[in-house]
C-alpha cells in the first residue's frame, strides 16, 4: 500500500476532458483534445519546486462575520477527508432555489482559512468559465515557478500547474462559482493528490464529476445574529432590536449575502431597522463601504437574468410575473395564460430551474425565493410605466377568477386555492400602479374571506380597495367610507388595534359630517368603534359608545328592531368583557326575551342571543343554567341550521367547555374532538375557529393529566397560527401563553418562562400599557416566577399589576383580585404570613360580593386564605374554611368533580398537619379512591393524593404501606411528569425519608426488645 505522499507509478486520465501528464513533459486531454508539450526544464521544476506550509492565494473575505455554518463546515471536512473532493451547490431540499449569495463561497473561504495550516498550498480559482479556470491555474504557475512562467504563455502555464498538482500532495484548490460543471471535469479526474472544492449555483450536472453538498439558508437565530453583529459592530443588541433583526432576517429569507448587505448598510448609515424594512426594495441595489459592489444582491441576480434572457425570453417573462405572486406553491396551470404552449412553458421553466432561480417544490407547483421577488419588483420611484411583470401577474389572476370568454365570477372552489397569490399581488402592487379593475380582482375575494372569518388575512385586499375607491370615487363617498370600515375591521381581526382605532374614529367622524349622526351607516360605524374600544381594553369607552348607539337605535328604529337588539347584545358583551357579569347577564336576558318575542324561539338571532346568555352563565359559575341553555341551543341549531353549520359547531364547542367546567372530562374531550374534526372538515385547518378547537382540546388533555398530548396539540395549533395569523396576532399569543401554562403544570418553568416573557413583550409593543391582555400576561409571568422560586421578581410584577389594575379596572375587577391574590400567595411563600392573610381576606370578601359564595374563584380564594391560617398554625380556622369549601364544591359540582377532590385533599392535609391522623387518613383514602376512579392512576391529582396519604401512613407508623405507595407513586410521577418535576422530586424525598424512619424505628424496636429481654433474664 502506498503512502499518501508517494509519487504515482503511472498517471492516468479519467473523465470527459481530464488532463493526464506524462513524465516526459507532455500534457494530454483525455478525449483526444489538444496536446501540450512542456520543455524538460519545466517538467523538472514541476517535480522539484516545493512550497512552505500555508502558502498560496485566497481572496479577501467578503463576509465580515461567519456564523451558523458549523455543521456544514464539519460536513465539508468529512467529504474532503474521505473522498478528496466536494461540490458545494444550492440546496433544493431546504427551499434555497438556487440563489447567488447563499454563502457557498463564504463557506469554502472559511474552510480554507480554518484548515490552511494543514495544507502545503491553498489556491483559489475563479471558475465561471473554462477560460477563467485556465487563468487561475496559470497564476498558480506564476506564483510557484516565476523563473520559468515569466516566459511562457497562459496555456502552458496552466498545463504546468496541473502537472505540479499531480506530482505533489497535501494541497487545497477551490474552484469558485462554477457555471458549467463540464468545465471542471477537465481537471477533476487527475487532481487526486490533494483536496478540491467547487462552488456552484448549479445543483445538477455533478453526478459523474464529484459528490455534492447542498447548502441551505441560515437558521433564523444565526441569521439574526449576523444582522446584529454587523449592524452593531459586535455590541450586544437589546431585546427590541433583536426582535426587529429577527423580522428583517425573515424578510431577507435568511440568505447570508442579503443579510450581510443589510447589516453593513445599517451600520454605515445608523438607520432604523423598521425604516429599512419598509424600503427594502429600494436598498437592495445599494452597496455600503466594506461590501464589494459586484456582490450586491441585485447585481448578483441581474447577471443571471441576463444569461437567461439570451437563451429564452419567455423564462424572464414567467419569472417576472411570479415575482408578484406568493413565493410558494405557484401552480404551473396559473401561468398558462402567459405560456399556453405546454412545451414552451416547460422549456422556459426548466431553464429557470437549471439556473436555480425557481424550485419544482411539488408536482405541478413552483417556488421562488422571496428575495428574488423583491429584487425583481424593485423599480425607480419616478417610473410611470407599471413595473415588469405586474400586468402579467394581474392577467393570470383575472383569468383564474373570470374564465376566458366570461365576465361572470367563477365559483369559489375554482379559485380559492389561489388566494395566497391574490393576497400577494394586492400586497405587492404599488398604489401608483394599481389596476383600474381592482374591484373585479379583489372585492369578490375579500367578500369570500369575510364569509370564511378570514378578515385578518384580507388586509392587503381591503387596503388596495380603499385606495382604489379614494382614487375613483373620492374620500367622502359612502362606498369609500364603507371600505374604511372594512379595512379597520380587518386590522382589528388581525389584532392590530393601533391601526384599527384611528380608522374607526375618523370614519365615524366623517360619517356624522357627511351622512348625518342618525344615518344607518353612521350607526354601524359607531357600533364598530365600540367593539374596537372593547378589544383595545378601553372598557369604559366601549360601554359608553355602545350605550350611545343603543339609545339612538331605540329612538330611530324602536326597541325591538333587529339592529337595536344587536346593540343591546353588544352592550351586554361590553359589560361582560369589563368583568361586570352582574350587569351583563340581565342585559343578555332582556335581549333573549326580546328576540323570542319578535323573531321566535328558533330564529338564528334568537339562538345567538341564547348562546351568549349561556356563555355568560358559564363564566359566572352558574353551571346548571349554562348546561341547560347550551344543550337547548345546540339541539335547536342542529335542527334549524344543520349538524355542521359553523354556529352549531360553536354550540358544540361551548357545551364541551361546560362539561369541562363541571369536571366531566370524558364528555368534554369527546365533544372537543368531534368539534375539531368537523371544523377541520367544514372550515379548514387554518380557520380561527379550528384553532380555537385545537386550543380547547389541548386544555382538556392538560386537565386530564395528559401533558405530552397537550403540549403536542398546543404546538400544532401554534405552528398554524404563526403561519396564518402571524407572530403578533392575539390568537398566536394566547396559544403561546397556554403552551407555557402547560409547561408550568409539568413543572417545566425553564420552557414556560421564555414563552411568557415573549408574550408580555409582544403585547406591550402592540397594546396600550394598561390593556387587560398586558395585565393578564404580566400576571401569568409573575405566577411562573413564583412557581420557579423567584419570589422577588414575582412580587415586583404583582405589585406593578395590582397598581395598574386598581387604577384602570377598579378594586373589585377580577384581574385586580387575581393580582392581589398572587401577591398574597408570594408573601406567604417568603414567610410574610400576616401580609398574605390580610390581602387574602380582602380578596375573599370581594369575590363573595361580586361572584357569590359558590363561584369557583371564590372557593379558590377561600382555600388560599385557609392555607395561610394553616401556615400560622391556626388549625381551627383553616379546617373550618377548608371544610366549607369542600362542602360547597360537593353541593355545587358533585363529589367526583376535580375541584371537589382538590378541596377534600386540602381538608385531609389540614387535619394531617393538625395531628388528627385518623381523620386525615380516612379522608385521604376516600379521596384517593375517587381520584383513581375519575382521573386515573397517573393523574397529577391522584399522584399528589398518593404522596400525601403515604406521608400520613408514615406519620402513623405504617412504614410498609407508606413505602409501597410511594414506590408506585414515584414510578407514575417519573413516567408522567418527568424526573425533574417538583412532584417527582418530592415523592423521591419522601420515599427516602420513610426508609430512614423505618430503619430508625427498626433499630429502636431492637434496642427496646433487647432491654426487655435483658430485664426478663435478670
Amino acid at each position: 500500500m502506498k503512502n499518501p505522499g508517494d509519487a504515482p507509478s503511472m498517471i492516468e486520465a479519467s473523465g470527459k476532458q481530464s488532463i493526464a501528464a506524462h513524465a516526459i513533459g507532455v500534457a494530454v486531454t483525455g478525449d483526444n483534445a489538444r496536446i501540450i508539450s512542456l520543455p524538460e526544464t519545466a517538467v523538472h521544476w514541476a517535480r522539484e519546486v516545493s512550497v512552505p506550509p500555508g502558502a498560496g492565494f485566497l481572496p479577501r473575505p467578503t463576509s465580515h462575520s461567519f456564523m451558523g455554518r458549523g455543521e456544514e463546515l464539519t460536513q465539508l471536512r468529512d467529504l474532503l477527508t474521505s473522498g478528496g473532493g466536494a461540490a458545494v451547490t444550492q440546496s433544493g431540499s431546504q427551499a434555497v432555489y438556487g440563489l447567488g449569495g447563499v454563502g457557498k463561497s463564504a463557506l469554502a473561504l472559511h474552510y480554507a482559512h480554518q484548515f490552511r495550516h494543514e495544507y502545503s498550498l491553498v489556491w483559489w480559482v475563479t471558475a465561471e468559465s473554462a477560460e477563467h479556470i485556465q487563468t487561475g491555474l496559470a497564476s498558480l504557475a506564476q506564483h510557484l515557478c516565476p523563473q520559468w512562467a515569466n516566459s511562457a504563455d497562459q496555456e502552458a502555464r496552466a498545463a504546468w500547474a496541473n502537472l505540479w498538482l499531480q506530482w505533489h500532495s497535501g494541497w487545497l484548490i477551490i474552484f469558485d462559482n462554477v457555471e458549467d460543471p463540464n468545465d471542471l471535469s477537465a481537471y477533476w479526474g487527475t487532481l487526486t493528490r490533494g483536496h478540491r472544492i467547487a462552488t456552484s449555483r448549479k445543483a445538477t450536472g455533478w453526478q459523474h464529476i464529484s459528490p455534492t453538498m447542498p447548502l441551505g439558508l441560515l437558521d433564523p437565530v444565526s441569521a439574526a445574529d449576523l444582522v446584529c453583529t454587523l449592524a452593531l459592530n459586535g455590541t450586544t443588541p437589546g431585546f427590541e432590536y433583536r426582535q426587529q433583526a429577527e423580522e428583517l432576517a425573515k424578510d431577507l429569507g435568511f440568505l447570508p449575502l442579503a443579510l450581510e448587505q443589510a447589516g453593513a448598510y445599517l451600520h454605515q448609515t445608523g438607520s432604523d431597522i423598521a425604516a429599512y424594512r419598509e424600503d427594502l426594495g429600494l436598498f437592495l441595489d445599494d452597496a455600503s463601504d466594506g461590501i464589494d459592489p459586484e456582490r450586491t444582491i441585485a447585481r448578483v441576480w441581474n447577471q443571471t437574468l441576463k444569461a437567461i434572457a439570451l437563451r429564452n425570453p419567455l423564462s424572464v417573462t414567467l419569472l417576472q410575473a411570479m415575482a408578484w405572486l406568493a413565493s410558494d406553491a405557484i401552480p404551473r396551470a396559473l401561468l398558462s395564460p402567459l405560456a399556453p404552449d405546454l412545451r414552451a412553458q416547460n422549456n422556459a421553466l426548466g431553464l429557470l430551474h437549471a439556473y436555480s432561480m425557481i424550485n419544482f417544490s411539488a408536482p405541478g407547483e413552483l417556488g421562488i425565493h422571496r428575495l428574488v421577488q423583491v429584487v425583481l419588483r424593485a423599480s425607480p420611484a419616478d417610473q410611470t410605466e407599471p413595473p415588469s411583470g405586474l400586468l402579467e401577474a394581474e392577467h393570470v389572476i383575472r383569468e383564474i377568477l373570470y374564465p376566458v370568454g366570461s365576465d361572470a365570477l367563477a365559483p369559489a372552489e375554482h379559485w380559492e386555492h389561489s388566494i395566497p397569490h391574490i393576497l400577494a399581488l394586492a400586497s405587492n402592487t404599488p398604489i401608483a400602479h394599481m389596476s383600474e379593475r381592482a374591484d373585479e380582482l379583489y372585492d369578490p375575494v375579500a367578500a369570500h374571506m369575510n364569509d370564511q372569518s378570514q378578515n385578518a388575512r384580507a388586509i392587503p385586499l381591503y387596503r388596495i380597495l380603499l385606495a382604489h375607491h379614494e382614487a375613483t370615487m373620492g374620500r367622502n363617498h359612502p362606498d369609500t367610507l364603507g371600505s374604511r370600515i372594512n379595512l379597520a375591521a380587518a386590522y382589528q381581526a388581525a389584532g392590530d388595534l393601533e391601526q384599527a382605532l384611528p380608522i374607526f374614529e375618523s370614519t365615524l367622524k366623517k360619517s356624522e359630517e357627511i351622512l348625518g349622526v342618525d344615518h344607518p351607516q353612521t350607526l354601524i360605524a359607531s357600533n364598530n368603534l365600540g367593539h374596537a374600544y372593547g378589544a383595545a381594553g378601553n372598557v369604559k369607552q366601549a360601554i359608553a359608545q355602545h350605550e350611545t348607539t343603543l339609545a339612538k337605535r331605540k329612538r330611530i328604529l324602536g326597541k325591538t328592531h333587529p339592529e337595536t337588539l344587536t346593540s343591546l347584545n353588544n352592550l351586554a358583551f361590553a359589560y361582560e368583557s369589563s368583568g361586570n357579569l352582574i350587569g351583563a347577564i340581565p342585559l343578555y336576558r332582556d335581549s333573549l326575551e326580546a328576540h323570542e318575542q319578535v323573531l321566535g324561539n328558533s330564529h338564528p338571532q334568537t339562538l345567538h342571543s341564547r348562546f351568549n346568555l349561556a356563555r355568560a352563565s358559564l363564566e359566572a359559575g352558574n353551571l346548571a343554567e349554562a348546561l341547560d341553555l347550551h344543550t337547548a341551543t345546540l339541539t335547536e341549531r342542529e335542527r334549524v341550521l344543520g349538524g355542521t353549520h359553523p354556529k352549531t359547531l360553536d354550540s358544540r364547542n361551548d357545551l364541551a367547555r361546560t362539561y369541562q367546567a363541571m369536571g366531566d372530562l370524558s364528555k368534554a374531550i369527546a365533544l372537543h374532538e368531534t368539534t375539531l374534526i368537523q371544523r377541520q372538515q367544514v372550515l379548514g385547518d387554518v380557520h380561527p375557529d379550528t384553532l380555537q378547537s385545537m386550543n380547547n382540546l389541548a386544555f382538556s388533555y392538560q386537565e386530564n393529566g395528559d401533558f405530552e398530548l397537550a403540549v403536542r396539540s398546543f404546538q400544532a395549533a401554534l405552528v398554524i397560527s404563526l403561519k396564518v395569523l402571524g407572530e403578533m396576532h392575539p390568537t398566536t399569543l394566547d396559544l403561546r401563553a397556554n403552551l407555557a401554562f402547560t409547561y408550568q403544570q409539568m413543572g417545566d418553568t425553564a420552557h414556560a418562562l421564555p414563552l411568557l416573557q415573549d408574550v408580555l413583550l409582544r403585547r406591550e409593543k402592540a397594546l396600550s400599557s394598561a390593556h387587560p391582555q398586558i395585565l393578564l400576561s404580566r400576571h401569568n409571568l409573575a405566577s411562573a416566577y413564583r412557581e420557579s422560586n423567584n419570589p422577588r421578581r414575582a412580587i415586583e410584577l404583582y405589585q406593578i399589576n395590582l397598581t395598574q389594575c386598581e387604577q384602570v379596572m377598579g378594586k373589585a375587577h377580577d384581574l385586580t383580585l387575581q393580582a392581589r391574590q398572587g401577591l398574597a400567595l408570594t408573601f406567604a411563600q417568603v414567610g410574610e404570613i400576616g401580609r398574605a392573610t390580610s390581602l387574602l381576606e380582602e380578596v375573599l370578601s370581594d369575590y363573595k360580593q361580586t361572584l357569590g359564595d359558590i363561584h369557583a374563584k371564590t372557593l379558590v380564594a377561600q382555600s388560599g386564605l385557609a392555607g395561610t391560617y394553616l401556615a400560622s398554625k391556626d388549625f381551627m380556622r383553616a379546617i373550618r374554611l377548608y371544610k366549607d369549601a369542600f362542602l360547597l364544591c360537593e353541593q355545587r359540582l358533585g363529589e367526583s368533580h376535580p375541584d371537589t377532590l382538590k378541596s377534600r385533599l386540602n381538608l385531609a392535609s389540614a387535619y394531617q398537619k393538625a395531628g388528627n391522623l385518623k381523620r386525615a387518613i380516612a379522608l385521604h383514602e376516600a379521596n384517593l379512591s375517587q381520584c383513581k376512579q375519575v382521573m386515573g392512576d397517573a393523574h397529577p391529582l391522584t399522584l399528589q393524593g398518593s404522596n400525601n396519604l403515604a406521608v400520613a401512613y408514615c406519620e402513623s407508623g405504617d412504614f410498609q404501606r407508606s413505602v409501597r405507595m410511594l414506590e408506585i407513586a414515584l414510578s407514575h410521577c417519573a413516567k408522567t411528569l418527568g424526573d425533574a418535576h417538583a412532584q417527582t422530586l418530592q415523592c423521591r424525598r419522601n420515599l427516602s425519608h420513610v426508609h430512614e424512619m423505618a430503619k430508625a424505628a427498626q433499630q429502636s424496636n431492637a434496642i427496646a426488645d433487647y432491654i426487655l429481654r435483658s430485664g426478663e433474664i435478670s
